[in-house]
Protein backbone atom coordinates (compact mmCIF):
# COMPACT_ATOMS: atom_id res chain seq x y z
CA UNK A 1 0.00 0.00 0.00
CA UNK A 2 1.32 3.26 -0.78
CA UNK A 3 1.18 6.13 1.77
CA UNK A 4 -0.19 9.41 1.61
CA UNK A 5 2.35 12.57 0.85
CA UNK A 6 2.87 14.10 3.52
CA UNK A 7 3.61 17.77 2.50
CA UNK A 8 6.93 19.27 3.56
CA UNK A 9 6.72 21.08 6.26
CA UNK A 10 7.48 24.99 6.14
CA UNK A 11 10.38 26.51 8.13
CA UNK A 12 9.00 29.65 9.88
CA UNK A 13 11.37 32.81 8.95
CA UNK A 14 12.10 34.66 11.97
CA UNK A 15 11.62 38.00 11.46
CA UNK A 16 15.21 39.52 12.30
CA UNK A 17 16.91 42.89 11.71
CA UNK A 18 18.80 40.70 9.36
CA UNK A 19 16.13 40.09 7.11
CA UNK A 20 15.19 43.91 7.12
CA UNK A 21 17.77 45.84 6.09
CA UNK A 22 17.40 48.62 3.97
CA UNK A 23 18.26 48.92 0.06
CA UNK A 24 21.95 50.64 0.97
CA UNK A 25 23.17 47.16 2.52
CA UNK A 26 21.43 45.39 -0.45
CA UNK A 27 23.32 47.83 -2.80
CA UNK A 28 26.39 46.98 -1.01
CA UNK A 29 26.43 43.39 -0.65
CA UNK A 30 25.75 43.42 -4.58
CA UNK A 31 29.05 45.54 -5.51
CA UNK A 32 30.92 43.44 -3.49
CA UNK A 33 29.83 40.37 -4.43
CA UNK A 34 30.38 42.12 -7.96
CA UNK A 35 33.75 43.38 -7.21
CA UNK A 36 34.67 39.24 -5.92
CA UNK A 37 33.45 38.16 -9.48
CA UNK A 38 35.54 41.29 -11.19
CA UNK A 39 38.41 39.97 -8.75
CA UNK A 40 38.19 35.92 -10.08
CA UNK A 41 37.41 37.28 -13.88
CA UNK A 42 41.07 39.35 -13.73
CA UNK A 43 42.90 36.82 -11.24
CA UNK A 44 41.57 33.82 -14.11
CA UNK A 45 42.78 35.97 -16.74
CA UNK A 46 46.01 36.57 -15.44
CA UNK A 47 46.38 33.00 -14.68
CA UNK A 48 45.58 31.95 -17.91
CA UNK A 49 47.98 34.61 -19.69
CA UNK A 50 50.62 33.34 -16.89
CA UNK A 51 50.04 29.91 -17.87
CA UNK A 52 49.95 30.81 -22.03
CA UNK A 53 53.19 32.78 -21.49
CA UNK A 54 54.47 29.75 -19.87
CA UNK A 55 53.75 27.53 -22.33
CA UNK A 56 55.19 29.74 -24.97
CA UNK A 57 58.75 29.50 -23.38
CA UNK A 58 58.35 25.77 -22.81
CA UNK A 59 57.56 25.42 -26.69
CA UNK A 60 60.38 27.55 -27.06
CA UNK A 61 62.73 26.16 -24.86
CA UNK A 62 62.34 22.54 -25.83
CA UNK A 63 62.54 23.62 -29.58
CA UNK A 64 65.95 24.67 -28.73
CA UNK A 65 66.65 21.52 -26.72
CA UNK A 66 65.54 19.50 -30.25
CA UNK A 67 67.60 21.79 -32.00
CA UNK A 68 71.11 21.34 -30.15
CA UNK A 69 70.55 17.77 -30.24
CA UNK A 70 70.08 17.45 -33.20
CA UNK A 71 73.09 19.94 -34.32
CA UNK A 72 75.12 17.68 -31.93
CA UNK A 73 74.34 14.37 -33.62
CA UNK A 74 74.56 15.89 -37.21
CA UNK A 75 77.98 17.72 -36.31
CA UNK A 76 79.08 14.20 -36.04
CA UNK A 77 77.63 13.22 -39.23
CA UNK A 78 78.54 15.82 -40.96
CA UNK A 79 82.14 15.79 -40.31
CA UNK A 80 81.97 11.88 -40.54
CA UNK A 81 80.66 12.62 -43.80
CA UNK A 82 83.30 15.41 -44.58
CA UNK A 83 85.79 12.47 -43.45
CA UNK A 84 84.41 10.06 -46.11
CA UNK A 85 85.11 12.75 -48.95
CA UNK A 86 88.54 13.72 -47.86
CA UNK A 87 89.22 9.95 -48.28
CA UNK A 88 87.27 9.06 -51.33
CA UNK A 89 89.21 12.10 -52.71
CA UNK A 90 92.37 10.53 -51.60
CA UNK A 91 91.43 6.72 -53.32
CA UNK A 92 91.41 8.14 -56.25
CA UNK A 93 94.56 10.06 -56.44
CA UNK A 94 96.08 6.81 -55.15
CA UNK A 95 94.46 4.80 -57.39
CA UNK A 96 95.95 7.11 -60.37
CA UNK A 97 98.88 7.49 -58.28
CA UNK A 98 99.17 3.48 -58.38
CA UNK A 99 98.39 3.04 -62.36
CA UNK A 100 101.16 5.34 -62.78
CA UNK A 101 104.07 3.44 -60.93
CA UNK A 102 102.94 0.29 -62.26
CA UNK A 103 103.07 2.04 -66.04
CA UNK A 104 106.67 2.77 -65.05
CA UNK A 105 107.33 -0.68 -63.25
CA UNK A 106 106.45 -2.07 -66.61
CA UNK A 107 108.15 0.38 -68.66
CA UNK A 108 111.68 -0.29 -66.59
CA UNK A 109 111.15 -4.16 -67.30
CA UNK A 110 110.67 -3.92 -70.65
CA UNK A 111 113.99 -1.33 -70.69
CA UNK A 112 115.92 -3.96 -68.03
CA UNK A 113 114.87 -6.90 -70.38
CA UNK A 114 115.92 -5.39 -73.55
CA UNK A 115 119.50 -4.17 -71.54
CA UNK A 116 119.43 -7.82 -70.81
CA UNK A 117 119.04 -9.22 -74.14
CA UNK A 118 121.40 -6.55 -75.19
CA UNK A 119 124.02 -7.89 -73.43
CA UNK A 120 123.65 -11.41 -74.29
CA UNK A 121 124.06 -10.43 -77.69
CA UNK A 122 126.99 -8.64 -76.89
CA UNK A 123 128.34 -11.74 -75.09
CA UNK A 124 127.19 -13.96 -78.01
CA UNK A 125 128.84 -11.38 -80.37
CA UNK A 126 132.27 -11.58 -77.85
CA UNK A 127 132.03 -15.55 -77.84
CA UNK A 128 131.72 -15.54 -81.23
CA UNK A 129 134.73 -13.07 -81.74
CA UNK A 130 136.64 -15.22 -80.03
CA UNK A 131 135.33 -18.45 -81.67
CA UNK A 132 136.69 -16.40 -84.77
CA UNK A 133 140.25 -15.39 -83.44
CA UNK A 134 140.57 -18.75 -82.67
CA UNK A 135 139.13 -20.38 -85.75
CA UNK A 136 141.95 -17.35 -87.80
CA UNK A 137 144.32 -18.42 -85.03
CA UNK A 138 144.40 -21.60 -86.27
CA UNK A 139 143.99 -21.33 -90.19
CA UNK A 140 147.41 -18.96 -89.68
CA UNK A 141 148.93 -21.46 -87.91
CA UNK A 142 148.30 -24.16 -90.08
CA UNK A 143 149.03 -22.22 -93.50
CA UNK A 144 152.28 -21.55 -91.57
CA UNK A 145 152.75 -24.65 -90.92
CA UNK A 146 151.94 -25.82 -95.09
CA UNK A 147 154.27 -22.76 -96.05
CA UNK A 148 157.25 -24.16 -93.83
CA UNK A 149 156.74 -27.72 -95.17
Amino acid sequence: MSSPRKQPARARVKSSPENNRPESQSATLESSLLRLINDHQNTATQLREHTEKSKKEAIKSASRVSDLLVEAVNGGVEECFVNEKRIEVEIRALKSTITRFAKQTDQWLASTHAINNAIKEIGDFENWMKTMELDCKSITAAICNIHQS
